[in-house]
């Protein structure tokens, strides 16, 4: 088996152990496996198997290897858990026993099939009668405490992240059931999904600078989406009436804590909707999603405990922000909404802080617009959605340069948009919250990184 050498070294040992392996007719990368049961199904019917005696194979990466003279003693796993395998050297026979000893190693990936039974210490264990191996790793695994310290290197190679540290695999496992029951619950709600461009000719639906691309079939310059809004709206005029998609975006923009280039994203519209009934909605659905998921509505974040349930207080942006001369008054929003802890509305925001909303009724110089805020995090973004055509042209003229005004959107509006509220959610910021994350690094799976 191994030892303490550099990698280099040990890769060169790993290539001459897979010669071997080549030279006795195995192949060390089989296509197919002879595997009866997941590890989590031998387990879960183990005293049933071990007492019939039923001869089973499982499969799975070996993780230890601890050798007593005719006797090995080995774990590995398949991913749905752990399990000790036993290899005899008068079971399997002493040409094959001196072969594993000889050529397989930690990392490795293995099949092995025989019976099952208890130590004496307790363990559940497989006595291998046969053995295979199903993929030769050419490099170590790292150390568990010493191996992946750099936590950049972490995010760079995630599959050794994921390998390493359990913890780490169980996040984005949780990641996964949150999406799909979010859309479970959406799907309830009578809400249908759909799907827009991600290549547009003109970047709209938020004022983010974009990433440009070149189609050379149509000699045609496009550019990756920032926001699916303004095709989701053109959908509203078309005459579906709850809609919503979950796709990647991307911002050609700054990176911090809760920022990445590329990120998923909620979008959402309901016709003949308002604002305060789509915040009803969120409250509700967020209580929703968060105890199916978490199994109560509290939650632990970086060392607080945020509690989603209703009602949620509600703060006025004007109230929140107390303007300061010469000071921009959206980044001292943001510095406000970071000492917010609990699931807080902010509204009513200045209309000049959000193009594509209406205007509150009696108040022209609001939008009838809210933000949710949990942990410090900005989560959601909605408002009752601009449809007067005349006004969103007035506001895309003042606030887009020539190239960025989207005219064929402003002729679907004069065709009529049916009054709608819309939001926009940061699935990512959803899964910092809910995993207890630090930042938008350990909620992605492949995060952008710089080169080294």
């Amino acid at each position: 088996m191994e030892s303490v050498m550099p990698i280099v070294n040990l890769r060169k040992t790993k290539v001459k152990k897979l010669e071997m392996i080549k030279k006795a007719g195995m192949n060390p990368y089989p296509a197919e496996t002879k595997r009866t049961h997941t590890i989590e199904e031998a387990l879960a019917g183990f005293d049933r198997l071990a007492g019939q005696k039923t001869k089973l194979s499982l499969v799975g990466r070996i993780r230890s290897v601890r050798g007593q003279g005719a006797l090995t003693f080995l774990h590995f796993d398949d991913g749905t858990g752990k399990i000790q395998a036993l290899l005899k050297e008068d079971k399997v026979g002493g040409k094959n026993y001196r072969f594993f000893l000889n050529n397989f190693d930690i990392g490795d990936f293995a099949e092995f099939s025989g019976t099952l039974f208890t130590t004496k210490r307790g363990e559940k264990t497989i006595e291998a009668a046969d053995f295979r191996i199903l993929a030769k790793a050419l490099l170590p695994l790292p150390e568990k405490w010493h191996g992946l310290q750099d936590v950049e290197e972490r995010f760079r190679k995630r599959y050794l992240d994921l390998i390493m540290n359990p913890e780490v695999k169980e996040k984005f496992k949780l990641r996964s059931k949150i999406v799909a029951e979010l859309r479970n619950i959406l799907s309830i709600k009578n809400f249908l999904e759909v799907e827009t461009p991600i290549l547009q000719q003109i970047p709209g639906g938020a004022l983010a600078k974009p990433f440009k691309t070149h189609l050379n079939a149509m000699r045609l310059d496009l550019y990756l989406r920032v926001a699916p809004e303004l095709y989701l709206k053109r959908l509203l005029v078309g005459g579906f009436e709850k809609i919503y998609e979950i796709g990647r975006c991307f911002r050609n923009e700054g990176m911090d804590a809760y920022h990445n280039p590329d990120f998923t994203m909620l979008e959402l519209y309901w016709a003949y909707q308002n604002r305060d009934g789509l915040m009803e909605f969120v409250e509700e659905t967020m209580v929703e999603l968060v105890k199916k998921t978490k199994g109560t509505t509290k939650i632990a974040y970086q060392g607080k405990e945020i509690d989603f349930k209703t009602p949620w207080p509600r703060i006025k942006f004007k109230d929140l922000v107390k303007k300061k001369k010469g000071a921009d008054l959206d980044e001292l929003f943001k510095e406000e909404c970071k000492k917010i802890v609990q699931p807080t509305f902010i509204v009513d925001h200045p209309v000049g802080l959000a193009s594509l909303a209406k205007a509150k009724e009696g108040e022209p110089e609001c939008a009838d617009r809210f933000q949710a805020v949990a942990g410090g995090v900005e989560l959601i973004n909605g408002f009752s959605e601009l449809n007067d055509p005349l006004e969103q042209a007035k506001r895309f003229k003042s606030k887009l340069s020539q190239d960025r005004m989207d005219q064929d959107f402003i002729e679907a509006l004069e065709y009529g948009m049916p009054p709608a509220a819309g939001l926009g959610m940061g699935i990512d910021r959803l899964i910092i919250l809910l995993t207890d994350s630090h930042s938008l690094r350990e909620a992605i799976l492949f995060p952008t990184m710089r080169p080294r």
